[in-house]
């Protein structure tokens, strides 16, 4: 039997003043260390250790964008196994989108963590000591810069973050992203 990648999509917004956001979400030590535990790790150009301080650049900003996408996948029988192929196309489709809002705000944009989506399969430049393939597109996630994307999920776009049961794909995946920008006024 064919699997079917088919899902529908809502996207969901918040604004937060970004010393607030910062505060109150960003925990490096703690999250930073689940980086650590993760193959790509040092493998990604998206991914830590970075070469500069994340709070230096994030205390640029004024505002944060909190972007959510919920994912509910017409089959609940989808192999977690499948997950990447279901999420590829959302994933690029709201970077593609974050991106556009970051070169409107003059902002600095925050992906979904996990995946590239513009190499493909094709592993990291990071890898080889060599330059980004791609650094017009790729972003960090905000996991990356220490936030807890579960407690942004639930405080502020009112949503939880589904895990994988019995080898499956969850009710639903939610992806985070972001941007942090400063007000006209400013």
């Amino acid at each position: 039997m064919p699997l079917n990648y088919n899902h529908t999509t809502s996207r969901l917004t918040a604004h937060i003043d970004a010393a607030t956001f910062i505060s109150h979400y960003r925990r490096p030590e703690e999250f930073l260390g689940y980086c650590r535990q993760c193959h790509n790790y040092r493998r990604r150009y998206g991914c830590p250790p970075f070469d500069y301080d994340p709070l230096t650049i994030l205390e640029r900003y004024s505002q944060a964008l909190i972007v959510g996408v919920k994912i509910v996948p017409a089959d609940a029988h989808l192999p977690i196994g499948e997950v990447h192929t279901l999420l590829r196309p959302v994933m690029t489709d709201m970077n593609k989108q974050l991106l556009e809002q970051e070169r409107q705000l003059g902002g600095l944009a925050f992906g979904f963590t996990g995946m590239c989506p513009y190499c493909g399969d094709e592993p990291c430049a990071r890898i080889s000591g060599q330059p980004c393939r791609h650094p017009d597109w790729v972003r960090p996630s905000l996991e990356a810069y220490g936030f807890d994307i579960a407690l942004t999920a639930h405080n502020l776009l009112g949503i939880d973050l589904k895990w994988s049961q019995r080898g499956l794909v969850p009710e639903y995946l939610t992806l985070v992203g972001g941007i942090f920008y400063n007000t006209n006024s400013q």
